[in-house]
């Protein structure tokens, strides 16, 4: 009942996971088994598709790997090499003085066919054992893709050897470990997509849009995951920020300081929200449809992730994801920039109702949002998206109730493509 309860107060997904398991996926996701042919050779592009996954937090699902075809293989063993980089920065029982090292030379290892590392413990260790085809297919890759590669990997290895053993303490030091681990990921795509020519020079060179476009998605889920993070031994809420509503990072889930944990919470969203205007900027600059759909679906839930995180005091009592429907709704329509746009301006619109008059950063927050709706048009495309008659919410209600446990089972079998993205 708890699920046709959820169906009930939102009867506009039930429409729009039917229509996305019904084909509307293929707007933004071809299917897999398309994929054949350019940098891959079959056994090792299969091995790629089966062991790509995101080398942080802030990368997309696999699935948005294969939109664009010229730097589809060069994005895939992009991927695979931050993976298995991220891999080597994970795995705690690799000693220190062993670790960092390696980090700092992983980027030679593409060029060394026989090297691999075996003694991982970490759960996707297949990426290091493995590592001679990646860096086989890497070699093969054009070599203004190899050297975008390569240089981001030298630059994440130093970025990541560095934060091993030192704690984020200001806001200067939360960009930087953000862009160590998410924005050098944004320049590197950027740059990628401009050597590909499917967008101008100036996506690739302008590396300051393209680093907020990776520090927006690293804040959105540093913030999202306080808890997670905490049980797990991890802190990246910047001492600065936390120090200010608490004596230890750990003290904002302890129920007796749940007003200034959410004031905390409330402060990271304003910083985070400063990043929108570039993403939209960035945005606004790219040509080519696949490009646009890669780069945009993530952003698009970021904020609709901080929309929901926003004054909610359920970030320190568990997870706060967004629906699934909303999630798909959002893959689907953020196809061009008036309808990012008007994505954006929806959510900040939702933050903006919730600010609560006393919250410390209060002023902070209206003034950001003022500057993401000087940028944003609200009109038809949000309008479009939002605007049910009586008559369909009567009828999708209906539909709710009559075939709630058929969509409990369509919940999970759209879990494989909105999973990433809500991550």
């Amino acid at each position: 009942m708890e699920l046709l309860r959820k169906w009930l107060g939102h009867p506009e997904d039930i429409y729009n996971l039917l229509r996305f398991k019904m084909g509307g996926y293929r707007t933004v996701m071809p299917r897999m088994d398309t994929v054949s042919g350019g940098g891959c050779a079959g056994g090792e592009m299969r091995f790629a598709v089966a062991a790509v996954c995101p080398a942080s937090q802030a990368l997309p699902s696999k699935g948005l790997l294969f939109f664009f075809s010229p730097p589809r293989h060069a994005v895939c063993i992009f991927y695979l090499v931050l993976r298995a980089l991220d891999t080597v920065e994970d795995d705690m029982s690799i000693p220190l003085d062993v670790k960092v090292p390696m980090l700092h030379e992983f980027h030679s290892y593409l060029y060394q066919p026989d090297w691999k590392y075996t003694e991982s413990k970490e759960k996707d260790r297949q990426v290091l054992e493995d590592f001679p085809t990646i860096s086989m297919e890497f070699r093969n890759l054009s070599k203004v893709y190899q050297d975008v590669i390569s240089d981001i990997c030298h630059k994440m290895g130093v970025g990541m050897a560095e934060f091993l053993e030192k704690k984020v303490d200001s806001e200067h030091e939360w960009d930087k470990y953000c862009h160590y681990v998410a924005g050098l990921v944004g320049i590197g795509l950027s740059r990628l997509f401009s050597a590909s020519e499917l967008e101008d020079s100036i996506v690739g060179q302008d590396t300051d849009l393209a680093n907020s476009m990776g520090l927006f998605l690293q804040k959105t889920n540093i913030i999202r995951d306080y808890l997670e993070d905490q049980l797990e031994g991890r802190e990246f809420w910047p001492r600065e920020v936390w120090s200010r509503y608490a004596k230890k990072l750990s003290d904002l889930a302890k129920p007796e300081n749940i007003d200034g944990a959410v004031q905390c919470l409330n402060e990271l969203i304003t910083n985070a929200l400063h990043h929108v205007p570039d993403v939209l900027t960035y945005l606004s600059r790219l040509k080519n449809q696949s490009v646009f759909n890669f780069c945009a679906i993530p952003q698009v839930m970021a904020i609709a992730t901080l929309a929901a995180c926003y004054n909610n005091q359920q970030v320190f009592r568990g997870v706060v994801k967004i629906r699934k429907g909303q999630a798909v709704t959002l893959m689907m329509d953020a196809t061009n920039i008036q309808a990012v746009k008007a994505i954006m301006y929806q959510y900040v619109e939702e933050i903006y109702q919730k600010i609560p008059s006393t919250d410390p950063s209060s002023n902070k927050t209206q003034q950001v949002i003022s500057s993401i709706r000087a940028m944003s048009l609200p009109g038809s495309p949000m309008a479009s998206r939002h605007h049910y008659s009586p008559i369909y919410l009567s009828c999708a209600m209906l539909l709710a109730a009559l075939s709630w446990q058929y969509l409990s089972t369509l919940s999970k079998a759209t879990e494989e493509y909105v999973q990433a993205g809500e991550n």
